[in-house]
């Protein structure tokens, strides 16, 4: 029941939070790209919760928990709430003021884009049950070298890029866009000091590094 609880209390919370800072700078609930992009998100959400909550509490509860220990990853969380905090209120504003103009079409990709991108990334959480939003070595964690994670080291960061810079464009703002762009750079400092952690502490990971050259995006990083 405390799971369930905590669940849905960060659930609305972000709801809340994410319509505040679409709909208060577009001056209306009258916003189409800023509802499509809530249903996109929050009812895929909805969804990957309640299986989670039924086939995988103690994955959830993990989920739940995002608060970082290792200093440099807290910075890269800051500084990631900060340019999607801002990346939003531009949407809104953009929607106001009409700054950019996003065709039809571009929407439409994009909300697919997303889409593909939550349903890899729930697969990555159904391949490993070790996933955390924080970085840190568990108890008896062990190297998952199967699926996606036999393609790139870090496949739940190369879908959330895409989830990620889709959203502007289902916003319908490419001045959101520019805002979002830094993303792919705090996620590359993000992994590089991830696998100083995991190399360090996690057994069998250096020779996984050997296996699987690739970080984020195959024959590239």
């Amino acid at each position: 029941m405390k799971l369930l609880l905590n669940a849905i209390l960060k659930f609305t919370i972000g709801l809340l939070f994410v319509m505040v800072l679409l709909f208060l700078p577009a001056g209306t609930f009258g916003y189409p790209n800023g509802w499509l992009f809530i249903g996109l998100l929050f009812l895929p959400m909805l969804l990957l919760g309640a299986i989670l909550f039924i086939k995988a509490p103690n994955l959830l509860e993990k989920h739940l928990n995002a608060k970082e220990k290792e200093g440099t990853q807290k910075g890269v969380v800051a500084f990631s709430a900060l340019f999607f905090v801002a990346g939003f209120v531009i949407a809104g504003f953009d929607f106001r003021f009409g700054w950019s103009y996003v065709p039809s079409w571009a929407v439409a990709v994009a909300s697919i884009i997303l889409l593909i991108s939550y349903a890899l990334y729930a697969e990555v959480m159904r391949e490993n049950a070790y996933l955390s939003r924080t970085v840190e070595v568990q108890e008896g964690q062990k190297i998952v070298d199967t699926g996606l994670y036999s393609v790139v080291r870090h496949p739940m960061y190369a879908v959330t890029v895409w989830l990620f810079l889709a959203i502007p464009i289902v916003l319908g703002s490419w001045w959101s866009f520019v805002c979002f762009l830094p993303y792919a750079a705090v996620i590359v400092i993000r992994i590089i000091n991830e696998e100083k952690v995991l190399t360090a502490g996690l057994e069998g990971y250096s020779d996984y590094k050997k296996r699987v050259k690739y970080r984020l995006i195959p024959f590239v990083w």
